[in-house]
Parts: structure tokens; sequence; C-alpha cells
């Protein structure tokens, strides 16, 4: 698990507690709040897990043998 990961999902915590306690409090710019935080904490986690991706590929690449001509 890398970095972006790890904060693309505390941002996704964080917009839930907002978005609940602006359903809570009726207050819906709140809410709006929470969600863009979602939002952008899942794109924050998509791009951490397309290096993770990447990662295990070039060490999956690495490790493969090589073929002699």
């Amino acid at each position: 698990m890398n970095k972006d990961q790890v904060k693309g999902v505390s941002e996704k915590v964080k917009g839930k507690i907002n978005e609940g306690v602006g359903k809570m409090t009726n207050d819906p710019a709140q809410e709006l709040k929470g969600d863009a935080q979602q939002i952008k904490g899942q794109v924050r986690k998509d791009v951490g897990d397309a290096k993770e991706d990447l990662k295990d590929a070039a060490d999956r690449a690495d490790d493969a043998p090589t073929t002699a001509p």
C-alpha cells in the first residue's frame, strides 16, 4: 500500500463523516463538501492503485527469466 492509497482512503472517510454530519444537521453544503471529499479520495486511491499495479508489473518483469537468442 502506498501513500496515495492511504491518503485516498483517509479522505473518503473524512468525506463520509462530513456527509453524515450534513445530513444530521440538515446542512446541504456540508453534505456536498462530504460528497466532494469522497470523490477526491476515490480518485487519489485510484491513482495509488494504478501506481501499485505498475510497480507490481515492473517487479514481475524484473523477475521473469530472460531468453537468450
